[in-house]
């Protein structure tokens, strides 16, 4: 029966991954919360295919994890995967009816997500040391997380022949493939300008890392750890003391923009989000950026 699920996982992940255009990160968890019902069905179902599981099972399943004291958020993601597994199956039609199509997650508040002020921004970017080797590229990776908005992975995939210095835009390519065209401010084109001519053309380039834009000491690509571990020094040299990440300037940027008075779609398209109820989270923290405002200046406060 295991070899059978291993088939089956095996298939997924292909079909995550040219089918959905999944990121390598989504089909890891994807892959990992089927791994994670199979294990269980082997010991509790030994008898049971994925092919023959029902409702029941699935719901038996969700139960005792419940029981393992995960927080909610694992819980439904846990809960999301088996729905996507199950959701191929019906789509190669190797079942006529979906299990999983009743399966309840737990209920997620929505947590507002944490952001830096204009002042803590420039704060932190002021507070990398320039006389260092990698200060400039560390100046221009935050300067354009901040400028436009940028994931993490965006970051760490931009290549040379995605920045249009003319025009002040980058194409960026984003979550499933999809490209989209975003601003980069003067501040981060200065920077990236400097990292470029002064920095990088000095440096030895790993070979296939020739067209990525921020490297490493080796040559190579950035990897998506390493910049958090850079945001978190620069922080503690900055003197800030919220706990911070790459995804902070990217809240921090659509935070900033709506509180200025930016449209929603405007500011939905920057993102790359696919639904406006993803970027209208923003509303909420200007709505609180407002009440700030009145409990601070109204003369009848």
């Amino acid at each position: 029966m295991q070899k059978i699920w291993q088939n089956h996982i095996k298939q997924f992940r292909h079909y995550l991954k040219l089918e959905r255009s999944l990121s390598e990160n989504s089909i890891e968890a994807y892959t990992r919360d089927v791994e994670k019902l199979a294990a269980y069905s082997e010991v509790t179902f030994p008898e049971k295919s994925p092919l023959e599981l029902e409702l029941e099972h699935l719901r038996k399943f969700v139960n005792d994890l419940a029981k393992l004291e995960i927080s909610d958020y694992t819980h439904a993601r846990i809960i999301s995967g088996i729905k996507a597994f199950y959701k191929y199956l019906m789509y190669e039609d190797r079942i006529t009816k979906d299990p999983a199509q009743l399966l309840e997650a737990p209920k997620l508040g929505r947590k507002l997500p944490d952001t830096l002020s204009y002042q803590e921004i420039v704060q932190l970017l002021e507070a990398i040391p320039l006389g260092e080797p990698e200060g400039h590229r560390n100046r221009a990776m935050l300067e354009m997380l901040y400028s436009s908005g940028l994931r993490v992975s965006e970051l760490t995939e931009l290549k040379k022949g995605q920045v249009f210095e003319d025009v002040g835009f980058l194409r960026v390519t984003g979550k499933g493939n999809k490209e989209r065209l975003v601003p980069i401010g003067k501040d981060a084109l200065k920077y990236l300008n400097i990292y470029k001519n002064e920095v990088r053309v000095h440096q030895i380039i790993a070979k296939g890392h020739e067209e990525f834009v921020f490297l490493n000491r080796r040559g190579k690509k950035l990897s998506r750890v390493m910049i958090f571990l850079i945001i978190k020094k620069t922080a503690e040299m900055a003197g800030i003391e919220k706990n911070i990440s790459p995804h902070t300037f990217r809240h921090s940027f659509a935070t900033h923009l709506i509180e200025g008075g930016a449209d929603l779609r405007a500011v939905q398209e920057m993102l790359g989000h696919e639904s406006i109820t993803t970027t209208e989270i923003y509303t909420h923290l200007d709505r609180d950026y407002l009440r700030q405002v009145l409990t601070d200046f109204h003369p009848r406060k």
